[in-house]
Order: structure tokens, then sequence, then C-alpha cells
């Protein structure tokens, strides 16, 4: 069989519930929605981490965040290491395969020489490095506040600074990703679309907020930047339609963590938290173990070959970089993973899942068993204060994660307790023995 082309389409804090084929009824992406109606849509699909650098990290090597080298963890400030060529992305594995690989979009895993694209596996990179910048200036402000951090200009082809001033983000990021299909069109070629929003700063262009003239201001932002999004996946469907490319293409979606309600966020200086992005319903947002921070809207389409259908079994982002490889031909036992191909399952031949699915995030540590699921030291938001010590949760009778359930369940709260806290205490010993020594300010 001829290798399939593929695209990986990541959204930046985006809610569980922001999209219209997810559940919201207030905007539409009918882009997107088509993608579910034509394939797998996900209602129970993981990040492994509650923030971004982890989160890329974990989709793109298939290895929990700290056995790719790269944690969120608290020690003064933020701070995450950078991603490196000892541990193999999914462009690095295509690309041996013969594979055009290309970026367009957000990085946000490491600014040294090694940590960035070309050094991981993309022919091709045209984006930006740091986790957010300007729609239209292209210019990182994030920390300027502190008075130790300069305004950055952040564009980039390849190793090259490039300026483009004034042309919109997320309409860029769509056009070099469809003149890279038609560079490519002969040949198979993996692309990685990933879109900075609707992460902050909360800009739009008129055009798209003309579309929701009734909603409120928080969510018409948010409204016209995910519907900038859709716009983009459907150039980009467009065009693998006019280069005869569809049934030749796996597309897969997904956002990288839960929506934000940082400070940042703010358009009108008020102390409100903001409340555009939505968890549809889960407790939690971005920074959180609880569902709202870590359960994603997800698709993957393959037509022709996919059959159209709803998984409501949980599976998690590490689960792609093996599903991606195995579909092109490759073999995921060559390769160190924490994920398990779902394929399979696809395919109909299978219908397992991981027994267990773990998280940590700073203090915060969960895992999931069945039904069950036990967050640890959990945080609602960044800045709330810790929720309890031990929250259990049956996610079936409860998904909402409203009633803790530790004193209840005593004996399931403690075998979860001793999973949780082994499996995070060889995350550190891995972290300690091969990552440490890369930490460094992403």
């Amino acid at each position: 069989m001829q290798k399939p082309n593929i695209i990986i389409i990541m959204t930046d804090d985006q809610g569980y519930g922001d999209l219209s084929c997810m559940g919201a009824a207030d905007f539409r992406t009918p882009y997107l929605d088509g993608l579910a109606a034509a394939g797998a849509r996900f209602t129970c699909m993981y990040s492994a981490s509650p923030v971004c650098s982890p989160s890329r990290a974990a989709l793109l090597t298939g290895r929990y965040p700290g056995n790719a080298g790269v944690r969120a963890i608290l020690a003064g400030h933020r701070r995450a290491s950078g991603l490196t060529p000892a541990v193999p992305t999914i462009a690095a594995a295509l690309k041996k395969l013969g594979y055009a690989t290309g970026l367009s979009g957000k990085w946000h895993l490491g600014l040294r020489e090694e940590c960035r694209p070309n050094a991981n596996g993309f022919d091709e990179f045209n984006g930006f490095l740091a986790g957010c910048v300007d729609y239209y200036s292209h210019i990182f402000y994030w920390g300027m506040a502190d008075g130790n951090t300069n305004p950055t200009h952040d564009l980039w082809e390849n190793e090259n600074e490039v300026y483009d001033n004034g042309v919109y983000m997320t309409e860029r990021i769509t056009e070099k990703g469809v003149d890279f299909i038609r560079r490519h069109k002969e040949e198979p070629f993996f692309l990685y679309i990933a879109y900075n929003a609707p992460h902050y700063p909360m800009h739009a262009p008129q055009k798209y907020l003309d579309r929701f003239p009734d909603l409120p201001w928080d969510r018409r932002i948010m409204a016209a930047m995910l519907s900038a999004v859709d716009d983009g996946v459907g150039e980009l469907t467009a065009e693998l339609e006019r280069q005869n490319l569809t049934e030749n293409t796996l597309i897969y979606f997904q956002s990288d963590n839960g929506p934000s309600r940082e400070s940042r966020n703010w358009l009108d200086g008020t102390p409100d938290p903001y409340y555009g992005g939505t968890t549809g319903g889960f407790a939690g947002h971005k920074f959180s173990l609880f569902e709202g921070g870590i359960r994603i809207p997800a698709i993957l389409c393959w037509k022709g070959h996919i059959p159209s259908a709803v998984y409501n079994s949980p599976h998690i982002s590490t689960d792609i970089f093996p599903t991606l490889l195995e579909a092109a031909g490759g073999d995921p036992s060559d390769y160190t993973l924490d994920g398990e191909s779902i394929m399979p399952m696809l395919l109909g031949d299978k219908t397992d899942t991981h027994e267990f699915l773990f998280w940590e995030m700073e203090e915060q540590t969960a895992v999931r068993w069945g039904n069950y699921k036990l967050v640890l030291n959990g945080r609602l938001t960044e800045n709330e204060p810790q929720r309890a010590d031990v929250f259990l949760s049956d996610l079936e009778a409860d998904p909402g994660e409203t009633v803790n359930l530790a004193d209840k369940l005593p004996d399931i709260a403690a075998h979860l307790t001793q999973k949780a806290l082994a499996w995070r205490e060889g995350i550190e010993q891995t972290w300690d023995e091969r990552f440490a020594q890369n930490y460094s300010l992403t």
C-alpha cells in the first residue's frame, strides 16, 4: 500500500467543549466537524500534560513528558527543558521512512540549537519558537513586566529570522501549510500544523468577530479565533482535494490542553478570570490534572481506510506516535514508547486500552484506572488553593469529579496512590539520570 501522507493539527489552550462536534452550541466549526463525521471522534482522549511544552513533547515522541525530557516543574518560576534528538520525534521516525517533514506554527520545545525543529526531524520549519507571540507583530512579550525580559521578535524559516509584520498568525500558519502540501504532493509527507490559537493574546480579525455579534465579549473572541482555525482546516483539506490526496492522507487533530484562565487573557483590565474557553462541564482548567485540564477534543480522519465512529474508551496523546508510525508502515517496537498504537482498534481488530494512565504537573500527580481516577494534591486552576490531598472519583458516575470517594473507597484510593507515586518516582529517576543536565528556560 502507498504510504499515507500524515497531518497533525494542534490547537493551543482549546477546551474540550470548544468544537461544535464536541458540544459547543454557540458557534460552528464546520470543517473540523466534517473530519469528525468522516472519521474517528474521541470523547475520552487525554493530553499527557495540562500545559503546552510537555503536552507537545508527549505527542511528538510517544513518551510521557518526563521520559521525553520535557517537564513543567516548579523551581522559583515555571520552567521546562528542551527536546533533543536523544528522544526521537515522529517527524524523525517518518523521515527515516522516506517522508518529507514540515512544521508550520508553534514549536515551544526549546531555543538551543539542538532543541529546535530542524534538529529534531523536521526538514522545514516555518513559525515561532516561544510559547506565544503577538498575532500580528510576531513579537514575544511574555515576562516583560518583570523588568528582566525584553520583547523579542520570534518568526523563523528554518534557522533564518523572517519578518511578516501585520499578517495574522493563524492565517500565516495555514498558508505555509498549504504551500508545503503543494510542494511535496509527489512524495509522502508529514506536516505538523501547530496553531497558537486560541492561546493569549486574544487577537482576531474583524471578519471573524463579525460572525458572532451576539456572543459575550470573552466568548466572542474565542469563537472568532477558533473560526479562523476552522477556516484554516478547510483550506488544508481543500488543497488535499485539489491535489487528489484526500484518501491518501491521514489527519489527526487535538488540543494541547484545557482552556486557560490565566491573567494574561484579560482584555479589559478587570480581575475577573477569562471564561471564553469551556471545558465541556469538566472540573479544572489549564495547569490542572482534573479532567478539564487534560481531557481534550480529538479527531482522526483517514477517508477510505478508517470507518466513521465515536470512541468512548480512554486514550492518551502518547498513543499517536505509534499509531501514525504503524499507518506509515513502520514498526513502533523500534522505539522506546509509553504509548500504544490505536490503529488496531480503529480497524476493528482490538478494543484493549491502557490499564493505567498517568500524569504529573508540579506537585500534582494523577492516575486513571478503569472508571476510577485519583488526583494527588490537585488544583482546579494555577492559582487556586489545593482542592484535596487525595481526590478519588468514579468518572462513569461522576465525570465532573464533584464527589471525593477517597474516604468511602479507601482500598482503591490506597492502591491508586501507590501506583501513582511509584510511576512518578520512575519519572523522577529518569529525569535525574538523563535530562536534568539539559534543564533550561524555554
